[in-house]
């Protein structure tokens, strides 16, 4: 092994000898390559200096006089920042646009090392990935996150760092705030390009709803339309957690969401309860994207849990009898009805609420797509499979790379993944109650089970209310009346998406 391994050093030695022509220099960088081991990089106890722009004084240099400035003039060219007219150092880094992103603090529970948190998270990230494997919680979802978090977290990978220009001309905008043009760009890792081409952009989660609209049959809620008011009820697990969030920063202060904006990171926070994945990125991509990892964690896995949770809960609220009222069946739906329905909410959704329209239009398209029948099936096929399953790889990656401990590590995450949790059980009791309140109010008994259904955990959320049927009625299938507060619950809470937006953006 000895042997092996001082062949291995001469090798190094002789390729870096070539390529640099000193030997001495090239000897300082064999003996520096026990710094550049993941084993060195969980036991550094700072986060890499892009991060937080507290780079060492000797990177801080000035390389030269900014063009066309003073000499006298203290806005120097630096490589990880610049001075302003004052000499103060701003850290941080120049994007690949020349755009200057400031550094900021990071804090991490307790305090504790920033290598010691992303050895923390390693483990974390392999659970998740267990429950996905073993327990079969939203796999297609939870593998790719959990995966994304592990890469996120190998030390000295850079997968996410960003791409950063140096070496360029620096200049001063009229707001003060720096440029750099002419530079030489160093590339991102590529979950930096994941996430800035697909989360950014907002295009990764319309994609999934384009997929989940082509797999989706709004028959059951064309049928029965007051199955809606479900739908709708159970949305109130969002408001639900948009106040607990403006209460947590109430009470421990504004700088509680990392310097998010209170209102923003309460909306982002409240979509949780919804039980949406996909919409809960959307909007927190928007208004409070530094909290993505936390929120979208926190949707996925209660999505995941829903046949955990919700069980209890139907039961603690709905008595004997009213779990065996046996629904009549739905009436027969035609294919007009069908092909009319989402362009009706399309257009309803552009006259009256147009910030949701990016969600709704992509679900609608999906579901126009598989109702128009075989002229486009290709096309119903494509959203369905192949470009769903490619978007959900890509999305959960991109999901998983802020699984870095920096971002994760903090109480605003146990904040955010604790309201997440009381939000969608309130969604699920509000949706259970407002069925009892139709039956106060209508002749036509509605079984009660069904409003657990009005979260958006399609369709998971709709089987476990026919489990919990049979379980007290194996003759008792009421899976296709859950269906309609199931689909219901996706429309709704991407027009609670939309409204929160409006207001917050």
């Amino acid at each position: 092994m000895r042997k092996l391994f001082t062949l291995f050093m001469l090798a190094a030695f002789a390729l870096a000898a070539h390529a640099e022509g000193d030997w001495q220099t090239t000897l300082g960088k064999v003996r520096d390559l026990s710094g550049d081991t993941g084993i060195s990089g969980f036991c550094r106890k700072e986060p890499p200096a892009y991060i937080t722009g507290n780079y060492p004084a000797e990177a801080r240099i000035d390389a030269g006089l900014v063009a066309g400035l003073d000499p006298h003039d203290k806005r120097y060219m630096t490589p990880n920042g610049y001075y302003d007219k004052q000499g103060k150092w701003h850290g941080g880094y120049f994007d690949d646009s020349g755009a200057f992103v400031a550094g900021h603090e990071v804090k991490t529970l307790f305090g504790m090392p920033y290598g010691v948190g992303q050895l923390i998270m390693i483990p974390l990230c392999l659970i998740m990935i267990y429950l996905a494997i073993v327990k079969g919680f939203e796999p297609l979802l939870l593998l790719p996150i959990g995966f994304g978090g592990l890469l996120a977290n190998c030390p000295l990978a850079g997968v996410t760092a960003p791409a950063m220009m140096h070496d360029g001309m620096v200049s001063m905008l009229a707001s003060g705030v720096p440029v750099m043009n002419g530079g030489i760009i160093e590339p991102g890792g590529f979950l930096y390009y994941f996430f800035r081409f697909g989360i950014d952009t907002g295009v990764f989660p319309i994609m999934i709803f384009m997929g989940v609209g082509a797999m989706t049959d709004f028959g059951p809620l064309i049928a029965n339309p007051k199955m809606a008011l479900l739908g709708g009820a159970a949305q109130f697990g969002i408001f639900f957690a948009l106040f607990g969030a403006l209460g947590l920063a109430a009470v421990f202060g504004a700088d509680f969401f990392g310097g998010v904006d209170p209102v923003k990171a309460a909306a982002s926070i409240g979509i949780i309860g919804g039980a949406d994945g996909p919409t809960a990125i959307w909007l927190t991509s928007r208004l409070a994207p530094d909290l993505l990892g936390a929120i979208a964690v926190a949707a996925y896995s209660y999505m995941a849990l829903v046949p955990i949770i919700q069980p209890p809960i139907m039961n603690a609220l709905t008595t004997k009898e009213e779990r065996l009222i046996k629904m009549p069946p739905l009436r027969e739906v035609k294919k007009i009805e069908k092909i009319c329905f989402p362009l009706i909410v399309l257009l309803l959704c552009a006259v009256l609420l147009p910030s949701a329209v990016p969600l709704i239009g992509a679900l609608m398209l999906g579901n126009l797509a598989k109702e128009a029948g075989p002229s486009v099936a290709r096309i119903s096929d494509t959203m369905s499979n192949a470009l769903i399953n490619i978007v959900t790889i890509m999305l959960g990656l991109s999901v998983g790379s802020k699984l870095a401990c920096e971002k994760f590590l903090s109480g605003t995450t146990l904040g955010i993944l604790a309201l997440g949790l009381v939000a969608f059980c309130v969604g699920t009791a509000a949706g259970v109650l407002m069925a009892k309140l139709m039956n106060l109010l209508s002749k036509e008994k509605v079984n009660p089970l069904i409003g657990s259904a009005g979260v958006s955990a399609v369709p998971m959320a709709a089987r476990v209310s026919n489990k919990v049927s049979l379980q007290n009625d194996p003759t008792n299938f009421i899976l296709m009346q859950a269906m309609g507060p199931n689909v219901s619950g996706v429309i709704g809470s991407a027009v609670v998406a939309g409204v929160l937006y409006t207001l917050c953006r």
